[in-house]
């Protein structure tokens, strides 16, 4: 799902920078599984809070303060603290966003709105342990991929 919903976001970047394109995809890929980390913390439920929109924005939070201070610097790829700033929480937002769509998906789902007890949002597609479905995911984000690769490189 990480591939898949930043593919039009990587075409843009692309256009702009092509190791800012790499570097955000990469972020979005590894941010992707961030939510999961409930399965290893005790007391903690899964799908409970780390599949939240607080949970999304306080990782995109972080980051955006993490930018913040790295464009304060002498090195600045993107250019100023806001910038930077705005990249970095962006790629928070797309990394673990892309997994609460996924887990979606699910017949399970995830409540958004976590403290607040709601009912969870689902499409109730597929479970998550359908290795058909998760394959079939991971190849139309590569799809995607590549087939931004091949429209953004020039001929």
């Amino acid at each position: 799902m990480a591939l898949l919903v930043y593919a039009p976001v990587g075409y843009v970047l692309l256009g702009v920078d092509p190791l800012l394109a790499f570097l955000g995809g990469a972020g979005v890929v590894a941010l992707a599984t961030l939510p999961d980390v409930d399965l290893s913390l005790p007391f903690v439920p899964h799908r409970g809070p780390t599949h939240s929109l607080l949970f999304l924005a306080l990782v995109a939070g972080a980051l955006g303060a993490a930018g913040w201070a790295v464009g304060q610097g002498s090195w600045q790829p993107i250019g100023g603290s806001v910038r930077t700033a705005l990249f970095a929480a962006g790629i928070g937002l797309l990394g673990v966003g892309s997994h609460l769509l996924a887990d979606m998906l699910t017949p399970m789902g995830v409540n958004l709105f976590w403290p607040i007890p709601a009912k969870p949002f689902t499409l109730a597609l597929t479970r998550a342990d359908d290795t058909l479905a998760n394959y079939a995911l991971l190849g139309l984000g590569a799809l995607a991929a590549a087939a931004v690769l091949l429209v953004a490189t020039p001929a």
